[in-house]
């Protein structure tokens, strides 16, 4: 293949396409830059293997740590474990890009994106979405693309197209809108409260750029005399289908038009009438041309009965506007909100229940060493002070599998949760705990990422957090019909899943906090997006109403079992003496108070127990420690240990000083036990401190007064 360089400009900022150099052997290669980030993205494609009835594309983004000029920690000295972020942005990468492939296909697909060169301007995971199309359409796989990614960032008034890190932190938005030349396939956004009206207008500026990426990515094709491969579905024996079609179809209509809220009774009736189905099949002749298609491909047959389920649930919506539970478009499911439901050692519980989906979400409250280091070679210094978890176990679809650590989309749905509290949080100096809240997933039945927003609101105001906002959220779904659109307000499960579209928004009454999009078609035009983004403002203030039922603020008093935070500031330079050698010091504190110790590098310590007398204990103690000494200073002291020429005094915690005999009393004194025990509380002067840093005292010259003031403290 020949070498092309093409270019693309975004307000200065460039975007800088390469293929014909890199990855001669895989289907398609693009190295993707801007600035100093560049991302190799290939695409691969395999002979499919035997029994799959899905998909199988796998997408891989993987960082490496010569990018940012450094060597690997550890003792292997290479890359380990990929971190949470590779996994939300392989998913970043996957969510627009799986629509596009056409759905009969089996072929075994792979899509590697590596970020090669990391500038600290420029983040690398849009450049890897749009790379990916482009590598796509070069292996000539069947793709109704092209696609492109672009980031759009809020900045004051004005919106900005792939912004810095720096522009992404300090601003309002940060916003990944990935489209077709049909449309928006793809948004994945946090927000600080915007307005809905905000949102679609970065949502259409984000488009219009994407649409300068599609445009070069054809013009690339173009020169390159490469022919996009549009995805044809091959022909197929339909005798099967209208077989299943004849005898299935009046009665799933039936069993679809009694509306029954329960997914499990509606499943088990539609299962009896593809039982009913099948077994009509087997009593065929073995020579019977349904009875060969059946028995050729196992899964034939459910995957038939599937669309046609498909096509009865989405014709019904389309003619009559009522679900298969009987909702209106725009209706929510039954709500009913708790708190405090786990007794005792847990800081705050919230239980939200929508239909048949129950969350349970339950919040923690930590020390300021509980943040999560998220710091790895490329980014070393990087803590998180707010998690989500997000846990769905088997049992909450009515199935038995192994448990197994968390997989893509817990993590994508714990982000999402995650990233939709964030905007309300109070700051650290407000309120200095981690917080950690964990969402189980006790029943599923559509929308539980958003059921884990509104359980983790409870949570946290259960537990005191004084979030300024409550926030809820909705999960909005699309049939499209040919002209014929419908958007549904609180998708169930099988709304998604026969469904075209899965858009979350999450937001309190002021604004939107969170977006997620995800499509099974190839795009919607912004005026549809727009409608979804604003039908769902009524669903939320709804679910919202329902949450401030069960707790309209957050608590004024923690758990008792939660921890007691008490901060004070030292001296950066006296860090050291706190920690002491090998951290000595600290620990011995720890031991003797219980407490627990956090210091930052700017002085800042944070003691934390359960029992208030032990943090303050642990505060007199780091206090003394780093108390400065001055001359005349006047103490109340214990006396720690004689010698034959005076006697040793604790002034504050860690800190001596020495009486001469010369300094016990105003006359002669033969021994210092005369005057003197150990353990005796004395009145002391600082009467020096030498050069090298010891502490003479005196007990002469102090006045009644000043001995006093020194007694009380």
């Amino acid at each position: 293949m020949a070498e092309i360089n093409k270019s693309i400009s975004f307000d200065g900022r460039d975007i800088r396409l390469k293929v014909g150099v890199f990855a001669p052997q895989a289907g398609g290669c693009v190295l993707i830059e801007s600035g100093d980030t560049s991302v190799l993205v290939t695409a691969t494609r395999a002979k499919g293997r035997e029994g799959i009835d899905f998909l199988p594309l796998l997408v891989d983004y993987e960082e490496r740590i010569y990018a940012a000029g450094r060597i690997p920690g550890g003792f292997l000295r290479r890359e380990g474990r990929a971190p949470e972020k590779v996994t939300l942005i392989s998913r970043l990468i996957d969510r627009p890009m799986r629509p596009l492939f056409p759905d009969w296909l089996r072929d075994d697909i792979q899509i590697v994106a590596t970020t090669m060169s990391l500038d600290e301007l420029v983040p690398p995971d849009v450049l890897a979405v749009t790379g990916a199309s482009i590598a796509t359409l070069l292996a000539q796989l069947p793709f109704n693309g092209p696609m492109a990614a672009v980031r759009v960032g809020l900045v004051g008034d004005d919106f900005i197209i792939n912004p810095t890190y720096r522009e992404i932190q300090i601003g309002d938005l940060d916003l990944v809108v990935a489209g077709t030349p049909d449309g928006v396939i793809m948004v994945e956004a946090g927000a600080n409260q915007l307005p809905e009206q905000d949102i679609i207008e970065a949502i259409d500026f984000g488009y219009e750029a994407v649409q300068e990426l599609i445009t070069a990515q054809r013009e690339l094709i173009a020169e390159l005399g490469i022919e996009i491969v549009h995805a044809q579905k091959p022909s197929t024996d339909e005798t099967l289908e209208n077989f299943l079609t004849d005898r299935t179809k009046e009665s799933i209509k039936v069993i679809l038009g009694k509306y029954e809220p329960d997914k499990n009774i509606r499943d088990a009736e539609l299962d009896e009438v593809k039982a009913k189905a099948v077994e009509e099949i087997a009593t065929l002749p073995e020579t019977d041309p349904i009875q060969v298609a059946a028995a050729s491909d196992s899964k034939a047959v459910s995957t038939l009965f599937k669309g046609i389920t498909k096509k009865m649930m989405r014709q019904q919506v389309i003619e009559t506007g009522r679900r298969v539970d009987g909702r209106t478009l725009d209706q929510v499911r039954p709500i009913s909100c708790f708190v405090g439901v786990l007794p005792r050692r847990v800081h705050g519980t919230g239980l939200f229940n929508r239909g048949q989906t129950q969350v349970l979400s339950a919040c923690t409250l930590g020390t300021p060493g509980d943040a999560q280091d998220l710091g790895d070679d490329l980014n070393p210094e990087n803590t998180k002070r707010y998690i989500h978890h997000y846990n769905f176990p088997p049992y909450s679809v009515g199935e038995t599998k192994p448990m197994r650590a968390p997989g893509r989309r817990e993590i994508g749905h714990g982000a999402l949760a995650e990233r939709a509290l964030i905007p309300v949080l109070p700051s650290k100096d407000e309120f200095p705990y981690v917080l950690r809240v964990v969402s189980e997933v006790l029943s599923s039945n559509g929308s539980t990422s958003m059921g884990s927003v509104c359980g983790s609101t409870l949570a946290l105001m259960d537990a005191g957090v004084p979030i300024t906002k409550p926030v809820s959220g909705a999960a909005m779904g699309l049939i499209k019909e040919g002209e014929e659109v419908r958007i549904l307000t609180d998708i169930q499960g099988i709304e998604d899943f026969l469904g075209d579209m899965d858009f979350k928004v999450a937001g309190t009454d002021t604004g939107i906090t969170a977006l997620q999009m995800d499509m099974k078609i190839s795009g919607l035009p912004m005026t549809v997006i727009a409608d979804a983004i604003n039908q769902a403002r009524p669903a939320r203030l709804h679910i919202l109403e329902k949450m401030l039922a069960a707790i309209d603020k957050p608590r004024e008093e923690l758990s008792p079992f939660a921890p007691r935070l008490l901060t004070f500031k030292i001296e950066p330079e006296l860090i050291g003496l706190v920690i002491g050698p090998g951290g000595k010091t600290i620990k011995g504190i720890t031991e003797e108070t219980g407490a627990k110790i956090d210091i930052d590098d700017d002085g800042t310590v944070t003691v934390s127990a359960v029992d208030n007398d032990k943090a303050k204990r642990a505060i007199q103690i780091i206090q003394g420690l780093t108390r400065r000494l001055n001359e005349g200073d006047i103490y109340a002291g214990r006396v720690t240990r004689i010698i034959p020429i005076g006697a040793f005094v604790e002034l504050l915690p860690g800190k001596e000083g020495m009486i001469h005999i010369s300094q016990l009393a105003d006359y002669r004194v033969g021994k210092v036990e005369d005057e003197v025990g150990v353990g005796d509380e004395v009145i002391v002067k600082v009467r020096e401190i030498d050069n090298k840093g010891r502490v003479n005292l005196t007990r002469l010259g102090i006045h009644p007064d000043e001995a006093a003031a020194a007694r009380k403290g």
